[in-house]
């Protein structure tokens, strides 16, 4: 244990996703050892993106206004939704470049193991959404693994009798996979081979 900024700042950086105490502990040393500028441009960084960042109205994207770029676009086709667990999994779909509908971000799967249920989910929003006419189909890209399916079922059973088609991601991603981590031409394999559900 170290005293005073040095412990508190390990502290912190351990509570971040992935971070542990030995990464904590490099990473504080690193920003001790750092010059005060680049300390001050990750200050800022940090300051800037808890100031301007927030989550699109319509899709809960990331977005500086009120509405993130995707659901700006006219350009995008309104009839196609894409169903996805976080906003790192849009990006990972749109360097695919298959993709032009827009999204629904539910922030997170179904997980009884860690007290995540549909209700502390974007579902009811998404219900919402799927009440405009234009909407035709609801592609469910939630990831390969145990939540990401318990999800996927979920939804594909609530939107079994709206009259939209109901689509998963084909095979092709790695169960027990996070999209994030996929590579282009995998992702989009598995887009262009997407199955309709039930």
């Amino acid at each position: 244990m170290y005293e005073g900024p040095i412990q508190n700042l390990i502290d912190e950086l351990g509570r971040l996703p992935g971070v542990g105490p030995k990464s904590a502990q490099r990473i504080a040393f690193h920003i001790l050892q750092s010059d005060r500028e680049d300390v001050a441009r990750l200050a800022d960084a940090l300051r800037e993106v808890t100031e301007k960042v927030r989550f699109c109205e319509i899709c809960f994207n990331i977005a500086e206004e009120a509405t993130c770029r995707v659901c700006r676009d006219p350009r995008r086709d309104q009839s196609l939704v894409c169903v996805v667990e976080e906003s790192k999994d849009v990006q990972a779909i749109e360097r695919t470049r298959e993709f032009r509908g827009l999204y629904h971000v539910l922030g997170g799967a179904i997980s009884p193991i860690d007290n995540v249920g549909p209700e502390d989910l974007h579902i009811a929003e998404l219900l919402r959404r799927l009440s405009a006419p234009v909407i035709t189909e609801v592609i469910l890209a939630t990831d390969p693994n145990l939540e990401g399916e318990a999800t996927a079922t979920y939804l594909s059973r609530i939107l079994a009798n709206t009259g939209i088609t109901v689509s998963r991601l084909a095979s092709g991603l790695p169960v027990g996979g996070d999209l994030e981590y996929a590579d282009e031409v995998t992702l989009g394999r598995a887009f262009s081979g997407r199955r309709a559900v039930g």
